[in-house]
């Protein structure tokens, strides 16, 4: 069965890359990668490499981590370093947050920004990967890009 690479979702990660002068390129998948160890086993990386687009509530509003895939968040220490109740969003709040289905959420190209949360355990790679909107895709960037292009805010993840 052939994947259909116009995929909507992920032209528009694609538009923001290219938006804010990310040249790395979206990579098709044989198979779906809805973990970070699939993610990092199909790239070739390092698990702690894959840069998990995680969507929460925060206070009932959705958020979005972006953790490296050698962690976890641990809701109660970082809602409590975020000032709030952080927890995990339903795939329906997922998909209406970001317009992309879990196992494929980019941490960019969602129909309106998302307040979001950058994992520093990223900075200790070189080269992060990230969803591109499908969960057969993924596309290289760098931690400093990553914070730039979600506007987020660097924090630790777990205590």
């Amino acid at each position: 069965m052939a994947i259909d690479t116009s995929h909507a979702s992920v032209q528009a990660v694609e538009r923001e890359l290219r938006s804010h002068g990310i040249d790395g390129e979206v990579r098709w998948l044989d198979e779906a990668t809805p973990t970070a160890v699939a993610a990092a086993d199909a790239i070739g990386v390092e698990v702690g490499a894959i840069a998990n687009s995680l969507v929460f509530t925060l206070d009932g509003e959705p958020v979005l981590v972006m953790t490296s895939g050698g962690h976890r968040v641990d809701t109660a220490f970082l809602g409590e370093r975020l000032g709030g109740a952080l927890k995990r969003a339903s795939a329906d709040t997922v998909r209406d947050a970001t317009g992309q289905v879990i196992g494929g959420v980019a941490p960019t190209g969602h129909p309106q920004p998302l307040r979001t949360w950058v994992d520093t355990a990223l900075k200790a790679y070189p080269q992060i990967w990230a969803a591109a909107g499908h969960p057969h895709t993924v596309f290289p960037l760098s931690y400093e890009q990553l914070v730039e292009l979600t506007g987020g805010t660097e924090v630790d993840v777990e205590a």
